[in-house]
């Protein structure tokens, strides 16, 4: 959809042209969004400030999928190995001695260089021989945690001490949710900017038609490789600000269906756009919290007394998971960030149709 700017407003120069706030409304809007996160921590209760802090480890994870996924074209389902991996190695760097505060990044580098060994293939794959290709890695990477005892810890897991910064220790959700929330403000900001530059407009051009980047000098090889990279990098770092949040990471959790709800975040947000990551994100955490209360709701009805809801709480979660994407596959192929642009348009044309 093309961007609708009040009459009056143009733009001159290219660099005007890729600005990340294109209008005064947007930039205002962002800013009040971030002073709203940042007031959370002193208004919200415990477990809503713990959804919180979840949808923003998890939104920088699934920024990495969507710009290998939505604006390179390539396919990944093992990105919750590389999470895995990213927790574990910030964990092993800060019980080696390293301060927490670089052992997170040094997380999201020692997981690039993985992810860039599994993307290898994607120089020659593409489609469904490259989704299998990273599902190997997911399996690859998984039986490593369970058996690099010396890394993870094995079957006990490892202790991630807690995230500490100028004699502060972030120890509660209500320190720790300003870590996070100034990771997901550099991590979307890396993107944006990343996005606007060569690389990342390449990295447009092989999604967009392949051939005719090759024709225009694009290394194919490189980019697509590349876009792996950065891929499992937000992927670790998303891995590492987990462990130092629950200061514990076992290696029970990054399953494929893990990866699964990562692709899911992507694909409800809106593949190809930075909003719909976070918009899809945080649908899919709070979705457990709506089927939680829809649940509660029928307890003790017939309805629940014949299907026992409450009992197949696990099993209706991912039920609800598997419906919600074939339903926006069908209905809202371009997300919801899709529905968000169609909400200001119409906002903005209002009382007219077009």
């Amino acid at each position: 959809m093309t961007l609708l700017l009040p009459a009056g407003d143009y733009r001159t120069t290219y660099r005007a042209d890729t600005t990340i706030f294109p209008t005064r409304g947007s930039r205002l809007g962002v800013i009040v969004f971030i002073a709203v996160l940042a007031a959370a921590p002193a208004v919200l209760d415990k477990h809503l400030l713990s959804l919180l802090i979840q949808i923003g480890y998890l939104s920088i994870a699934a920024l990495g999928l969507n710009i290998l996924v939505g604006f390179t074209g390539q396919i990944s389902i093992g990105h919750a190995a590389f999470f895995g991996f990213g927790a574990f190695a910030s964990a092993y760097f800060a019980n080696a001695g390293i301060p927490v505060v670089l052992s997170i990044p040094l997380a999201g580098f020692a997981t690039t260089a993985v992810g860039m060994v599994f993307g290898l293939p994607a120089a020659r794959l593409k489609g469904l021989y490259l989704a299998i290709a990273t599902l190997a890695a997911q399996f690859i990477i998984e039986d490593f945690l369970n058996r690099a005892d010396w890394f993870t810890g094995g079957v006990a897991g490892t202790i991630a001490p807690p995230f500490s910064l100028l004699g502060m220790t972030f120890d509660t959700d209500e320190r720790y949710a300003y870590v996070v929330l100034v990771a997901v403000i550099l991590a979307f900001v890396l993107a944006a900017n990343l996005l606007r530059t060569r690389d990342g407009r390449a990295l447009v051009a092989v999604r967009d038609h392949y051939l005719s980047a090759e024709m225009m000098g694009i290394n194919l090889t490189k980019y697509r490789t590349l876009s792996f990279g950065i891929s499992a990098f937000y992927a670790g770092i998303g891995g590492a600000l987990y462990a130092h949040y629950l200061q514990f990471v076992s290696v029970e959790g990054f399953t494929l269906l893990f990866s699964i709800q990562f692709l899911g975040m992507i694909i409800i947000g809106g593949l190809g756009s930075l909003l719909g990551t976070l918009l899809g994100t945080a649908f899919m955490v709070l979705l457990p919290e709506v089927m939680q209360a829809f649940t509660d709701a029928l307890a003790g009805t017939p309805i629940d007394s014949a299907l026992g809801l409450r009992d197949s709480l696990a099993y209706l979660r991912e039920i609800t998971i598997g419906l919600a994407i074939i339903l926006f596959l069908v209905f809202e192929p371009d997300g919801l960030a899709h529905r968000w642009r169609q909400i200001k348009a119409y906002w903005k044309l209002f009382p007219f149709s077009h």
